[in-house]
């Protein structure tokens, strides 16, 4: 049974930092390629950045290349997201996903089999 478990979402001011967390098990790690996507109340789920398997390419929006660093630990099957730089606009359940992305589409959500529960992150003005 895959599961993917997000940690580390909460509160920080606008200006800080945050590190988002997913643990996944059940599947064979080095073969997917991890996403973050979120969403924000009444708005639909946004892609925000992938890692391939190789742990050599990564993708991010514009929004928030820049800000937000992705990177994989292929021995911890984890991924994380570093985000700095926070505004209000960042505010949302974050989700982490993991599928077996060969059309080279990381934004599609579709693309992403396995989901995890969400976790928030507030941005305070």
């Amino acid at each position: 049974q895959v599961q993917l478990v997000e940690s580390g979402g909460g509160v920080v001011q606008a200006g800080g930092s945050l590190r988002v967390s997913c643990a996944a098990s059940g599947l064979t790690f080095n073969r997917y390629t991890l996403a973050w996507f979120r969403q924000a109340p009444g708005k639909e789920r946004e892609f925000v950045a992938a890692i391939r398997s190789s742990g050599l390419d990564t993708y991010y929006t514009d929004s928030t290349k820049g800000r937000f660093t992705i990177s994989g630990d292929n021995t911890k099957n984890t991924v994380s997201l570093l985000m700095k730089t926070l505004n209000p606009e960042d505010t949302a359940v974050y989700y982490c996903a993991a599928g077996l992305v060969y059309n080279r589409r990381w934004n599609a959500p579709t693309n992403y089999d396995y989901w995890g529960q969400g976790t928030q992150v507030t941005v305070s003005s």
